[in-house]
């Protein structure tokens, strides 16, 4: 099989503290050679750094994201910068907008996000964007900010929706909800969405296939979702591995 990208796993959460290196060995033998790994807040920084650093395949992307806005402080954004440039990872993120969960200020959310989007299009990155009930408002925001690229990752919109990212050079990143057939509106879009706007991912320790429900999710549950995703496009799943392998590759420049 061709080897896989898990384009969004949070392999520093503290879900895998007690067994991350067995985790990581799953990956390898179901395929799964390199995970892009987002961080959430200042606070996780340097462990995401150090676990990176220190496993091969781990790509790291610096960020702050919409649901601990508690944790978050405007200094928290200068920091940013500052690990933007001495680390520079594969992308700013995870960013974006949550308007689902009940107490997060709108107002701040959308400060933050703004931020973070000039952030990575001064240092010429992409972005890893969360939107939750906001797709519309995270697009329009991505389209005033001159980014050049990026993933809406865990993507759960309509067509349309789909296509004005598209329209601004954004993939989509799709996981363990494509897997459960109750989510026709995304097994639509992703049955004939243009190849090279697709990627896939897990979310680990979250959102696992329908088969796991209820369970960790791990990045070896990716092939889980590649079946899935080459079944609805009526391909092979080495076809499907190679075309968003390479997407992962040229989207966060990592080495073929």
């Amino acid at each position: 099989m061709v080897e896989l990208v898990d384009t969004h796993c949070h392999l520093d959460a503290a879900e895998f503290d007690a067994d991350r290196d067995a985790v990581i060995e799953r990956a390898l033998k179901a395929g799964v050679a390199r995970q892009i790994v987002p961080a959430i807040a200042r606070s996780g920084f340097a462990k995401l750094r150090d676990l990176c650093a220190g496993t091969a395949g781990l790509f790291p992307a610096w960020g702050l994201h919409p649901m601990f806005l508690a944790e978050h402080r405007p200094a928290h954004l200068d920091e940013l910068a500052t690990w933007i440039a001495s680390e520079r990872p594969v992308a700013v993120g995870e960013c974006g907008l949550d308007f689902f969960v009940d107490g997060l200020d709108a107002e701040a959310q959308r400060q933050y996000f703004d931020a973070q989007l000039k952030l990575a299009r001064d240092a010429d990155l992409p972005v890893i964007v969360h939107a939750r009930r906001a797709l519309d408002e995270v697009t329009a925001a991505i389209r005033r900010s001159g980014v050049r690229a990026g993933v809406v990752h865990s993507f759960s919109g309509s067509r349309q929706q789909a296509e004005a990212l598209w329209k601004l050079g954004f993939s989509l990143g799709i996981g363990g909800p494509v897997t459960h057939e109750r989510a026709k509106r995304l097994r639509g879009v992703v049955a004939d969405m243009p190849i090279e706007f697709l990627l896939l991912e897990t979310d680990a320790p979250d959102q696992p296939p329908a088969r796991h429900r209820g369970r960790r999710n791990e990045p070896a549950l990716l092939v889980e979702v590649l079946d899935v995703v080459a079944r609805l496009r009526g391909a092979e799943p080495d076809a499907i591995a190679a075309a968003t392998t390479a997407n992962a590759e040229r989207l966060f420049g990592l080495p073929a």
